[in-house]
């Protein structure tokens, strides 16, 4: 189909960010590098750029990139067996000659995705770059994005992921699943990278949606393969189940004009039940941990028909204890929340006040948010409004600027519902 130039880069813009990962993937199994799948990756989308206006949009455009980055990807193994084999025949040494462009031998999980997590997640890198480089291949999150996420600078992200991708090509690192003692070492990497790429998409850092389905369905995905992978690891399934439920609301977060909708104002009967359900099936084999905790946090959401049959008194106990396994300021602030709607707004103030000073929230949209919230249904209305348009100033997500800027421009009730910060519900 004749396209104009415009039309086809906004198309396979849209098609490189939603398939990145998979062509990544796809590439790093034949190349058994993840910085260089990530370079035929690139290759493949300027490919795209070029042919795609003259020759017109694949029905596919997924399976165009994915196919053409393959095909350079065995070319460039071919390239490399020829110059060994040439090397060979004057009798150098092959000792760094490449491995076949195919992986030999059985695999239990035939998933090119969770093999490129397993293998950004290897003990060679520090668990920051893990989980850094891990978003950048799998989520297709650019650095900014990444660095709010982890609320560091950008510059640090920048490093971690160059120095991760050079760390795994020097040691050679395979393409593959681990097994026995390997695969339990890397699993908490594994699990908080998935965690960490469903937030992305259940609450984007940026850009114009607050939503990015695609990186919900992924993780959602991942998560499963992991419960299935590991049944015996009860923080697998205790992931499965937090993800579950949260995807379970993505239809009602979200008003007809993609506006974003306060949790206490959902249209409840949204809800996937189907979800919901296969989250209380996971969350009956989920632990103590992390992750069975904050399950238990959504499953609490989950059983209440009505907003305001909500149990906040269980859910600011479970902060309690989510508090004392993963100590931060972001969990301390999810809890401030829940001991508002507990406790009541004065209660939760002087635990936000309190929060003020971290460093780590210091540009955290949510913390004045919150405080605005909170002061709103205090009755200091000047003060909220000036909360709310400074955390409309910080966040760098369209939709919820607006809803921000609306919240502080409607002021003169009794200013009810939080936004809830980005690890806890909303």
């Amino acid at each position: 189909m004749a396209v104009t130039e415009r039309e086809a880069t906004a198309v396979v813009e849209a098609a490189f960010r939603i398939e990145s990962a998979r062509i990544i993937a796809a590439a790093a199994r034949i190349v058994r590098d993840v910085g260089l799948a990530e370079e035929l990756a690139q290759d493949a989308l300027v490919a795209a750029l070029e042919q795609w206006p003259r020759d017109g949009v694949p029905d596919n455009p997924g399976a165009w990139l994915t196919a053409t980055a393959k095909r350079r990807a065995v070319d460039l193994v071919r390239r490399r067996e020829v110059y060994a084999r040439k090397l060979a025949e004057v009798g150098r040494s092959l000792e760094d000659a490449p491995e076949p462009a195919e992986p030999s031998g059985p695999d239990d999980i035939d998933d090119d995705l969770l093999r490129l997590i397993f293998t950004t997640c290897h003990p060679v890198l520090s668990a920051q770059a893990r989980i850094a480089l891990t978003l950048r291949l799998l989520g297709g999150l650019t650095t900014p994005e990444i660095a709010r996420a982890f609320l560091v600078p950008e510059a640090t992200v920048a490093q971690r992921i160059v120095r991760a991708k050079r760390t795994l090509a020097k040691a050679g690192v395979p393409f593959e699943v681990p097994y026995g003692e390997d695969r339990a070492q890397r699993l908490s990497s594994v699990l908080e990278v998935v965690y960490l790429i469903f937030n992305e998409g259940y609450s984007a850092t940026a850009g114009d949606d607050l939503l990015r389905p695609q990186l919900c369905e992924d993780a959602l995905r991942l998560a499963r393969v992991l419960a299935a992978l590991v049944p015996g690891e009860p923080e697998a399934h205790g992931l499965a189940a937090l993800l579950e439920f949260q995807a379970s609301r993505a239809a009602a977060r979200t008003g007809p004009d993609g506006r974003p909708v306060l949790l206490a104002e959902q249209n409840r009967a949204r809800w996937d039940g189907l979800l919901i359900r296969r989250g209380f099936e996971a969350f009956g084999r989920a632990g103590g941990g992390p992750y069975s905790v904050q399950a238990a946090i959504a499953a609490c959401h989950a059983r209440a028909r009505r907003y305001e049959d909500t149990d906040w008194a269980t859910i600011a106990a479970l902060y309690d204890r989510l508090l004392v396994l993963t100590p931060s300021p972001v969990v301390a602030l999810n809890r401030a929340v829940a001991v508002s709607m507990a406790r009541g707004p004065a209660a939760a103030l002087e635990l936000v006040d309190a929060l003020a000073a971290e460093p780590a929230l210091r540009d955290y949209h949510l913390l004045p948010s919150v405080r605005g919230d909170l002061l709103a249904r205090l009755g200091r209305t000047a003060q909220a409004r000036a909360e709310f348009e400074r955390a409309a100033g910080l966040t760098r997500n369209e939709r919820e600027r607006e809803l921000l800027l609306e919240r502080a421009a409607g002021l003169g009730g009794d200013g009810q519902g939080a936004t809830g910060a980005r690890t806890g519900d909303g």
